[in-house]
């Protein structure tokens, strides 16, 4: 099961009712931050996430609400005990600006390892133990895609795509003689070598399966491209900065979306479900303009500070 955990769910300010917009991604007990605006380890904090087991941080982009936080929240991590390093991934320009951050963190105990600008996917593996980086997606069980966005700075979509091992097939390892002290360990990914033979996983596995995928879009206008790079998500989080169709030019100025532009992106892509986040300072109840997003796509939550999604991987 895959948890995913609003921290916050407000735009360009915190306010004393709502966190700045930022996502946890939990599985296996190891986590992805999403974007860390100012007091994103407050809200970690108050919902009970903890800092020790936070392996990778998405950076949007480099406006204040969406790394002010960054800082602080590196130090906290470095005062948790932790040694392994951490990945950060970020739009072009995030490694000048993480620099400038951390002149004040000149001493983590840990070692940051920054990816601007990706133009490739990531693949990286989680157990565990933490979540590292692989150099092929045959070793990977997550793979992280990026978009380039529409906004007033380089600004870059998410993809977040669990695969699922394919199920045990027993009778697969007995016709292909493989040892049963050796079937677990194949089951989970490894390549043994035993009495001068190379077991692989293939040997012992069934069909491949689907995984979750889960995309997360934020401070943009909802161009065409996106729809192909979020389509058949099973968990669309996206921006819905204002609620009100009357909005619209305000967005179109601003480069952000309506409700209603956020649901019918998700609907042309066949989403299964969408949940809105990033509301403007402006707009102290968003379930106010709950139907312009449902008359679009029925499947859509207004998000909220502490919100958790699970998502269980289907047969």
């Amino acid at each position: 099961m895959i948890d995913i955990c609003l921290l916050g769910t407000g735009g360009n300010m915190p306010m004393p009712y709502r966190f700045l917009a930022s996502s946890i991604i939990s599985y296996l007990g190891r986590k992805i931050l999403i974007d860390a605006g100012e007091g994103t380890q407050v809200a970690m904090r108050i919902l009970g996430r903890g800092f020790k087991s936070l392996d990778v941080i998405c950076i949007t982009h480099c406006h204040g609400d969406h790394i002010i936080g960054l800082t602080g929240l590196l130090s906290t991590i470095g005062n948790s005990g932790r040694l392994d390093p951490i990945t950060i991934i970020g739009p072009e320009g995030i490694k000048k600006v993480v620099e400038g951050l951390n002149v004040i963190n000149p001493y983590l105990p840990y070692q940051l390892n920054i990816i601007e600008n990706p133009s490739m996917d990531i693949f990286m593996k989680v157990d565990k133990n933490g979540i590292i980086i692989c150099e092929n997606e045959k070793d990977s069980n997550i793979v992280i895609s990026t978009m380039k966005l529409e906004h007033s700075s380089h600004c870059i979509g998410y993809s977040f795509y669990y695969k699922r091992n394919p199920k045990f097939n027993v009778e697969k390892a007995t016709n292909n003689n493989v040892p049963k002290v050796i079937w677990n360990r194949l089951q989970k990914g490894e390549t043994i070598e035993l009495e001068d033979r190379i077991y692989t996983p293939n040997l012992v596995l069934g069909e491949e399966r689907n995984g979750i995928k889960i995309s997360y879009i934020t401070d943009t206008r909802p161009i065409k491209e996106a729809k192909k790079f979020i389509e058949n998500s099973n968990l669309f989080i996206c921006e819905g900065t204002y609620g009100n169709d009357d909005d619209i030019e305000k967005a179109i100025k601003n480069k952000h979306m309506t409700f209603r532009e956020a649901a019918t992106l998700a609907k042309e892509s066949s989403v299964d479900r969408l949940v809105l986040t990033h509301f403007s300072p402006a707009m102290t109840n968003p379930e106010e303009y709950a139907k312009n997003c449902l008359e679009v796509h029925e499947n859509s939550i207004i998000g909220n500070d502490g919100m958790i999604i699970s998502l269980n991987f289907q047969e």
